[in-house]
């Protein structure tokens, strides 16, 4: 998943943004969520330009970087048969510090909601049309990993 957002990061920075509508449903009722603003930021970190990534989604400075460092363990781990891994021992006090900053990101994003409404819109709402080809799909896959997990355990 990491080699292809760099991928498709790589790709962006050269050809310019995807010519179709990405947006999620909400977007069309005036909700920002927390990855509004996520494809415009991965092309201008992608691009170099980290003050307009900073401004459509903060969150592509992290993510970037992140994709990065996925792939060098990855790569770090397959060939030395070594995997740098992270221990969560406080599972409460992890989730209270992912969600603080997801919810201040929600805030922030919903806050420049003039900024991330404007951009390279074609006037089809794609998003709409990927999301309902994507559930049908995502839906019988979990169905599918929960019926395996529950025969698995009985």
């Amino acid at each position: 998943m990491a080699a292809v957002g760099i991928t498709a990061g790589a790709v962006m920075a050269v050809v310019g943004l995807p010519p179709v509508d990405l947006h999620g449903p909400l977007h069309y009722l005036g909700v920002m969520g927390p990855l509004c603003g996520g494809t415009r930021g991965v092309h201008a970190m992608m691009s170099g330009q980290w003050d307009e990534a900073w401004r459509y989604n903060p969150l592509s400075l992290v993510l970037v970087p992140g994709a990065v460092l996925a792939l060098v363990r990855e790569t770090v781990g397959r060939v030395s048969g070594r995997w740098l891994n992270l221990r969560v021992t406080h599972r409460r006090a992890a989730l209270v510090l992912g969600l603080l900053p997801a919810a201040a990101l929600t805030i922030n994003q919903q806050a420049h909601a003039d900024l991330l409404r404007t951009g390279p819109e074609s006037g089809t709402p794609t998003g709409l049309l990927l999301y309902a080809a994507a559930v049908p799909p995502i839906v019988t896959v979990v169905a599918v990993r929960l019926c395996l997990r529950r025969r698995s355990s009985s």
